[in-house]
């Protein structure tokens, strides 16, 4: 019971992670507007990213009694201050913990306070990006030492920030998309226009740094050693579900780039817009769920032994 609490808490926590990561990130590069500033006239982009730092809050509470809970081995010390104390400045996972809940406090305050603008999407982008890398610190890529462990966590720092910076854009675009229904006006629809093209050459350099970082965070998890473990360990059998499910995103992903896209721009152009619409969310609709499950066979690989540890 307790695994499956902890699983679901650093589930929430790298989702909402992303989201406070990826989307501010996303209204700076993709949604720049020539003369003010196109996200503030959304109108939901900035309680939206407090819901996401409200979340990453209190998930990240919710894993911290969790874990206290687990290490002790008695549930009832998940409520006692002393135990959660204890995980909490004595060990690395706590550490990482206090981390997340800081900046996450941090973001739930600049939300608050800083009117929606370039600054509030900088801010709250790096405040994401602190507490999105923070994972790399209770996950594998923290557990090697020397220059190999300086190679591995930072690959897998590179590794989540990247992810973040996809399913950060597309948690956007499906908000837009949910925005232009079920009659848009041309304003949005412009808008959701210029988001997929202003993502389309990001994300060419964001598959990159997934894929070469991939191989790097594979080379020190698995090793040219172990390929057997594959097809024979829990880890192995997760990987490679999420090697699929992250292949059918590329999938999806470029039919967005190279044909609804540039459908949703002759539409605008020339026709109405219904047909794109409706392609286009069915894609991103698509998309979106595999993100989710690589999300969650992320959250179920961090609590597996890696086969290299298997020696």
């Amino acid at each position: 019971m307790q695994s499956a609490l902890e699983v679901t808490a650093r589930l929430i926590q790298f989702a909402a992670a992303t989201v406070l990561f990826g989307a501010p990130l996303f209204f700076l590069y993709g949604l720049r507007a020539r003369s003010g500033d196109m996200p503030a006239r959304l109108g939901w982009p900035r309680w939206g990213l407090f819901l996401a730092g409200a979340t990453l809050l209190f998930a990240a509470a919710a894993s911290l009694c969790a874990q206290t809970a687990s290490m002790t081995g008695e549930p009832a010390a998940a409520f006692q201050p002393a135990s959660l104390w204890e995980v909490l400045a004595g060990t690395q996972f706590g550490l990482a913990i206090a981390a997340r809940m800081g900046l996450a406090t941090a973001a739930l305050i600049h939300g608050l306070m800083v009117r929606p603008s370039r600054l509030l999407w900088a801010v709250l982008a790096g405040l994401g990006a602190g507490a999105l890398a923070s994972f790399a610190w209770t996950g594998h890529g923290g557990a090697n030492d020397g220059v190999a462990g300086i190679i591995h966590l930072g690959a897998d720092i590179i590794h989540l920030l990247a992810a973040g910076v996809w399913l950060g854009a597309l948690a956007v675009l499906a908000a837009l998309l949910t925005a232009a229904r079920p009659s848009p006006d041309r304003w949005t629809l412009q808008t959701l226009h210029r988001g997929l093209e202003g993502f389309s050459g990001v994300g060419t350099a964001v598959v990159a740094l997934l894929l070469l970082t991939g191989l790097v965070n594979s080379w020190f998890l698995i090793g040219p050693t172990h390929l057997g473990a594959l097809w024979t360990t829990a880890y192995g059998l997760l990987l490679g579900a999420k090697i699929l499910v992250f292949a059918g995103m590329l999938g999806l992903a470029a039919i967005n780039r190279f044909r609804l896209t540039p459908g949703l721009g002759a539409a605008l152009a020339a026709a109405p817009p219904q047909a794109a619409l409706a392609a286009l969310r069915r894609s991103i609709l698509l998309e979106t769920v595999a993100a989710i499950a690589i999300l969650a066979l992320v959250s179920l690989l961090g609590t597996l032994a890696p086969p290299a540890a298997m020696d």
